[in-house]
């Protein structure tokens, strides 16, 4: 029997999808729901509009709702918690009558790249463009009449927070995508947002940064409750009572690594779907400062090094779309996931370099190689191995490259050491093929556990149980450790040398053929 008041709920906004995933009193999956959706590129920002994104809450948790009641015929009237979260960075600027004074701009734009280098400097401290930070700052350089009557700024998971409680907080990994963490206090660096009112000081703007930005809370602590309004904008149905509590909302990163258990130092796991991104939680500070790595926390609020690289299987995704348009032409309609599994299996025949083969998958900008737009691209030299094997590999290996890039200065530079890593996202569904591609590219053993294709929600759901049901001065690593995946299976794959020379190789003719997407952008 299902007891609904021991259940958690988390819903994660990703680029392409919303899920819901409810878990019982033993964090197993007993339902879930989701919502298709994509970004827009609407006068030059990439962008999703309000409306979508309150259909689409409504819509997934609709179904799981529907599943809830077809499997354990449970009206949801009531639940133990309730978490949020989604991607990470971006802009959402509100005035004092709440209204949405741009229209979003998400963690894809990269048209910040001055208020970045600027901010970079006056901290100290690697700003990337993608950050909160950026964008307000960039937008004050620009000098956009709707700054100064800003009131409150938020993520999405912030803001779809605020409206369902009225509570003005994010958790402290999604602080982290916003503005520098301190994480001796667990709150923003002090002294960095001293240098920024001062920087901006000559403006006149009528409000102070900290004063726009929402309360940091970590892990486990509680943040705010399902309000009568919320729980109608959640549950068209008007069902679900109000009263829930919420747990502190959160990135895609900080849900990543909960999901995996990668909290502890010396533990990492690698997120890979449209854009992909490693978490590496450190055990002493880096040496310098790198452009291409960030400093985020975990949930929890401890240091961690992050690549996050904008382009991962976006092109990937639209070459097995175009297959399967060219397979119903003649008639065969095939099945998407069936697809997909075929064709990651056919890129494992492929020569281990890929034969001359080239993929550039830069549907956006991406900061990790300098580039602030992108053109999907495939370059092939005229005595390349040309067939399905290899270009399969190619498009493998592209979705991955540049994230190979960063942890380059992580592993070799730096002297980083990992003890795990774990992979999850949508390029790990296919068993051993995208795990293999990711050993080879980080020469290091690679673990995916069974949930590896639907981390996220399952994530966030985690979260908001580890604070329903902790013990008192229990770490959110300890409870994951005894209370989630005591009884978990994970397969751990070994790095194949040839894989690792034939990755090494494509690695150094894609930055050469970099010059060529440059161009690209340049002429097209």
């Amino acid at each position: 029997m299902l007891t609904l008041r021991n259940c958690t709920l988390g819903i994660e906004f990703g680029s392409t999808r919303i899920k819901a995933v409810l878990v019982d009193d033993a964090c197993k999956p007993v339902a879930q729901g989701d919502f298709t959706w994509e970004n827009r590129l609407e006068n030059g920002v990439w962008t999703y509009r309000l409306e979508e994104i309150w259909e689409g809450l409504q819509d997934s948790y609709d179904k799981l709702a529907e599943d809830v009641k077809n499997t354990y015929q449970i009206q949801l009237t009531r639940l133990g918690a309730i978490g949020f979260s989604g991607m990470m960075h971006g802009y959402m600027a509100f005035d004092r009558e709440e209204k949405l004074l741009v229209p979003f701009r998400t963690w894809r734009n990269t048209m910040t790249e001055e208020a970045a280098a600027v901010l970079s400097e006056c901290f100290a401290f690697n700003i990337p463009q993608r950050w909160s930070i950026a964008h307000l700052y960039q937008a004050i350089l620009k000098g956009e009449e709707h700054v100064e009557k800003i009131d409150y700024l938020s993520t999405l998971a912030g803001y779809i927070h605020w409206k369902l409680t009225g509570q003005r907080v994010v958790g402290i990994g999604e602080a982290s995508g916003m503005f520098p963490i301190d994480s001796a206090t667990g709150d923003y660096d002090a002294e960095m947002m001293q240098k920024f009112d001062a920087l901006v000081a000559d403006k006149g703007f009528p409000w102070k940064l900290r004063e726009i930005l929402p309360k940091v809370l970590r892990a486990g602590e509680m943040a705010g409750t399902l309000t009568k309004e919320g729980a109608r904008l959640l549950d068209r149905s008007g069902c679900l009572q109000p009263g829930v509590p919420l747990c502190p909302p959160e990135g895609d990163a900080g849900t990543g690594m909960t999901a995996t258990k990668s909290v502890e130092k010396r533990t990492g796991n690698v997120s890979a779907g449209t854009s992909v991104f490693a978490m590496i939680v450190l055990e002493k500070p880096l040496s310098a400062m790198h452009r291409e790595i960030d400093m985020v926390t975990t949930p929890a609020g401890d240091p961690v090094a992050m690549v996050h690289c904008n382009n991962c299987t976006s092109d990937l995704n639209a070459w097995v779309g175009l297959f399967a348009e060219f397979a119903e032409y003649f008639g065969i309609k095939a099945d998407k996931n069936k697809l997909f599994s075929t064709l990651y299996q056919k890129a494992m025949e492929g020569d281990k370099d890929c034969g001359g083969m080239i993929a550039c998958n830069y549907y956006s900008g991406e900061p990790v190689t300098g580039l602030e737009e992108g053109r999907p691209m495939f370059l092939r030299r005229p005595d390349s191995h040309l067939g399905l094997a290899n270009f399969m590999r190619s498009h493998l290996y592209a979705s991955l490259v540049t994230l190979k890039i960063g942890l380059d200065i992580l592993l070799k530079e730096e002297d980083v050491k990992i003890d795990s890593i774990t992979g999850h996202g949508g390029l790990f569904k296919t068993k051993g093929v995208g795990q293999s591609i990711l050993a080879a590219a980080m020469n290091a053993p690679i673990s995916v556990m069974e949930t590896a294709g639907e981390g996220g929600a399952w994530g966030m759901a985690l979260l908001a149980a580890y604070m329903l049901s902790k013990k008192d001065g229990q770490s959110l690593g300890d409870y994951l450790d005894s209370r989630v995946f005591a009884e978990r299976k994970s397969e751990t794959m070994e790095p194949d040398l040839a894989d690792v020379a034939g990755f090494e190789t494509y690695t150094k003719q894609y930055q050469a053929c970099l010059a060529a997407e440059k161009a690209a952008v340049q002429a097209f």
